[in-house]
């Protein structure tokens, strides 16, 4: 599975964005996608998770904040980004789990900044 994230830029603190990542093929069956994020000089972190199942998980610090979807008719997960804080400045990384195998994105970078 190739992964493409999009939707990254420079917003204001309290903004929003929205992150899309489309995968090269149907992400029906795929048991997991999500989000990840790695800020400079600190490790990859897990943001949201989506499963097949309709399981949804956050990270504690943007529960309230973010919402990750599906979209299977376009093969997309999107992660929607309210209220920014600038501790959410990272790369973002999108993710899929599937038989085994762990699939990631290029990475886009969202800074949140005044």
């Amino acid at each position: 599975v190739q992964l493409q994230a999009s939707g990254g830029g420079l917003v204001q603190p309290g903004g929003s964005l929205r992150l899309s990542c489309t995968a090269s093929r149907s992400i029906f069956s795929i048991n997991v996608m999500g989000w990840y994020r790695q800020a400079p000089g600190t490790q990859r972190e897990l943001v949201a998770i989506s499963t097949r199942w309709g399981d949804i998980n956050y990270v504690d610090s943007v529960k309230g904040r973010f919402t990750i979807a599906r979209d299977n008719a376009k093969n997309t997960v999107l992660l929607q980004m309210n209220s920014l804080k600038t501790e959410d400045t990272a790369v973002y990384y999108c993710n899929a789990q599937d038989l085994g195998q762990n699939y990631w994105g290029q990475g886009t970078l969202v800074t949140v900044s005044s």
